[in-house]
């Protein structure tokens, strides 16, 4: 029966869904130790209850699972606009199923078999990234306008016409290095440093998944991009037009 833990408030409350009994009272017990309040469920069925009643800070979400997968309930969180971060649990660990668990939204992947410690770690760094992004500071905010939509780096929001669309904690990172170094070619693994921190395994297609989900959101047409633009042998830039600004958001 699944229910959430009693324990102190200030610990950090996660959402872990694995069909996986003993998995998930393994990771519970583990995760419990190292400041994690860890909710557990089975499948996905009070996984929409649960988010409403309990508001985790982060879900542990496995790929495989019955009734509803786990690719499926991210695709469904992110297209009504959820923007919890998601780290994805799989037995499979090949990098097109990375890729597609990113492609869906996730914010993380973690492969089967893995150490308590590395789901721990990813964890860790998947709630500091959506804290504050490694990219530039954000301590005065500001909003950077281009075509018509308006990056607001304080609010951690992308919106036009007064219409705000969910990024992810990576796609949030990603556009705001673009953003902060507009005009200058990135390199990928400088934007991974950037987006994960230089400790962070690296994996190159996580940026080539990102630029495309942030071109489907922001360009008119996402097969010739104007503002998301592959500088070819190096990585990406964000090309501004030349009354693009930014507001500091402040007096």
């Amino acid at each position: 029966m699944p229910h959430p833990s009693r324990i102190p408030s200030e610990m950090k409350k996660i959402l872990l869904i694995d069909d996986d009994p003993e998995l998930r009272q393994l990771l519970a017990t583990y995760l419990r130790r190292h400041g994690f309040d860890t909710l557990l469920l089975p499948d996905t069925r009070q996984l929409d209850a649960f988010l409403g009643r309990y508001q985790p800070r982060l879900v542990v979400l496995d790929l495989m699972l019955p009734g509803e997968d786990g690719l499926t309930a991210c695709r469904r969180l992110r297209a009504r606009g959820e923007r919890r971060p998601i780290i994805m649990l799989t037995a499979r660990d090949e990098p097109v199923d990375r890729v597609i668990g990113l492609e869906t939204g996730a914010d993380d992947y973690v492969g089967k078999p893995f150490d308590p410690r590395e789901l721990a770690a990813r964890i860790d760094a998947v709630l500091r990234r959506g804290m504050q992004s490694a990219a530039v500071p954000v301590a005065r905010g500001g909003v950077f306008c281009f075509g018509g939509w308006e990056f607001d780096r304080a609010a951690r929001r992308i919106s036009r016409a007064g219409q705000a669309v969910a990024l992810t904690s990576g796609e949030f990172a990603l556009l705001n290095a673009l953003i902060a170094n507009a005009g200058q070619p990135m390199k990928r693994e400088r934007l991974l440093e950037l987006t994960r921190g230089e400790d962070s395994e690296s994996f190159d297609r996580a940026i080539d998944v990102r630029i495309h989900r942030l071109r489907r959101l922001i360009e008119e047409d996402p097969a010739h991009p104007r503002y998301l633009q592959t500088v070819w042998g190096v990585g990406y830039v964000f090309v501004p037009d030349a009354d693009d600004l930014v507001s500091d958001g402040g007096p």
